[in-house]
């Protein structure tokens, strides 16, 4: 399945490799994975960054989500606020495809989206063109 390798991905990013386990693992890769997905429909190609930050500044956290991009100190979210940002059937979906409460599916992406945000946005700038997984490739390497 496609989430399941943008989640390898995104773990690998994280720091976590394709191993599991670890909250800062592939186990938040894979939640993160499943939200990408959800995302773009579960087309792979496009790039859904800029609709989840979109997302979330329309929701309030417009303060955290220019922090992780830019190259400045991250501001935290809590896992409150992104199950407010968040669809609530995109929420759970993104439990029920990796096994977890919604609760716990909204806390690991507030711990880990500020760090993907970071690594995936270097120079302060929002990527442009390329898939997602592409970008993530290029980060990993």
């Amino acid at each position: 399945m496609a989430g399941n390798d943008l989640g390898s991905l995104l773990g690998g990013l994280l720091g976590g490799g394709g191993q599991g386990g670890a909250a800062g693992g592939s186990g938040a890769g894979n939640i993160l994975g499943s939200l990408l997905q959800s995302l773009t429909g579960g087309q792979g190609g496009s790039n859904p960054l800029g609709g989840l930050l979109d997302m979330l500044t329309k929701s309030g956290l417009m303060d955290q989500a220019q922090s992780w991009v830019g190259t400045g100190e991250n501001k935290p979210v809590s896992g409150e606020q992104i199950a407010q940002a968040l669809p609530d059937e995109t929420l759970q979906k993104i439990a029920e495809q990796t096994g977890v409460s919604p609760q716990e599916a909204s806390s690991q992406i507030a711990q880990s989206l500020p760090q993907v945000v970071d690594k995936l946005t270097p120079t302060g700038e929002m990527p442009s063109g390329g898939s997602l997984k592409d970008l993530i490739r290029a980060q990993n390497v």
